[in-house]
Parts: C-alpha cells; structure tokens; sequence
C-alpha cells in the first residue's frame, strides 16, 4: 500500500513540476532556439509543450499502475458453500401463489 501512495504523490508532484518547468524554460530563453520566437509563437509552443508533458506523467502513472501485481483474493469456502447449497435447494411449492390472497388483519 505505501509504495500506491509513493507513486501517487511522485505523479503528483512531476505533474506540477514539469509543466512549470517547461513553462519556465520557454519564458526565460533556457530552452535553445526559444529566443528566437515571437511572444504569440512562444506562448504556444510552452503551452502545447506543458500539456504534452501532464499527459506523458499520466501515461507514465498509468503504465506503473498497470505493472502493480495484482493479487487474486480468494472468496471465503464457507460463503461459497452456502451459496452453492442455496442455489441447489428446491424450489417451495407455492401452491396459489399466482392466485391473489385475502389480506389477514
């Protein structure tokens, strides 16, 4: 369960973190080539750039997800013994059932 947790709150922060970063590089010319945009092109491309970026920690959370061993649970043979015997068990005999009956007060 603690390791759910961790890969939770790691997706979480890399989801902030790199569209701000990505943001960030464009903004103060660290990316290169950014310089030479202009101000439209360059609010475009940090913006498409940031959302490709939160859509790839998604896939990648995804695709941790997928990798957790799932564990087969293992229904109670009790439970599954009483179901087997209520399912087997003969029908009551319901003589006038689908007669209508006087109500008892």
């Amino acid at each position: 369960m603690a390791g759910v947790i961790e890969k939770f709150l790691l997706a979480s922060m890399l989801m902030w973190i790199i569209p701000v970063a990505v943001l960030y590089g464009f903004n103060h010319d660290v990316f290169p080539g950014s310089g030479d945009l202009s101000p439209h092109s360059l609010t475009l491309w940090s913006g498409l750039l940031a959302v490709i970026a939160v859509n790839a920690v998604i896939g990648f959370y995804i695709y941790l997800a997928m990798k957790e061993p799932s564990d087969k649970h293992e229904p109670d043979p009790a439970f599954l013994a009483q179901a087997r015997a209520s399912v087997q068990k003969p029908i009551e005999s319901t003589e006038g059932a689908s007669q209508p009956r006087e109500k008892d007060e």
